[in-house]
């Protein structure tokens, strides 16, 4: 399943890159680590360091590149499966909660670089974020995960000392 934002952020010349890498590994989950460049509120790129910190702590820093970056691929039978009976990620708290629950099904991450574009206002740009209540939807999400983490952490550990993902 590829994934992209809405908003024009991601680059489009980077799909067959990221089909090609999806087709060599099928079961793993192919992830954009975004490049940013002067365009980019560093508001953003502090915040999105956060929930990468917390998303690589909830999986014992599986090799999450980008928890927040919308431009993946995913293989549809796992995320099928760690998205059955969820009543969570439906909205912005998707992508990371995803990626998360992926690693501890097992699901090795890739990582693939992809430039991030932030259009002005004046040049069409359209943020869905919305500050509070995103944040408030992560930081309940993350909340949610640590608790998941801690229940998993045994296998977590083993799978790292045997060298599993």
């Amino acid at each position: 399943v590829l994934t992209m934002d809405s908003d024009g952020q991601h680059p489009e010349d980077r799909i067959p890159t990221f089909m090609e890498a999806s087709i060599k590994q099928p079961e793993a989950m192919i992830l954009g680590e975004p490049v940013f460049d002067a365009s980019a509120p560093m508001l953003r790129v502090k915040g999105r360091q956060l929930s990468n910190w917390w998303a690589n702590l909830e999986t014992l820093w599986a090799g999450i590149g980008d928890s927040l970056f919308g431009f993946r691929i995913y293989p549809i039978e796992p995320l099928k499966k760690v998205m059955a009976g969820q009543r969570w990620m439906r909205h912005f708290d998707f992508d990371p909660e995803a990626v998360v629950r992926l690693c501890w099904y097992g699901v090795k991450p890739i990582n693939l670089a992809a430039k991030v574009r932030y259009f002005s206002v004046e040049d069409g740009g359209v943020s869905h974020f919305q500050y509070l209540r995103d944040n408030v939807l992560l930081s309940w999400m993350h909340s949610r995960l640590f608790v998941g983490f801690l229940l998993r952490l045994p296998v977590l550990l083993f799978r790292r000392l045997t060298g599993r993902v």
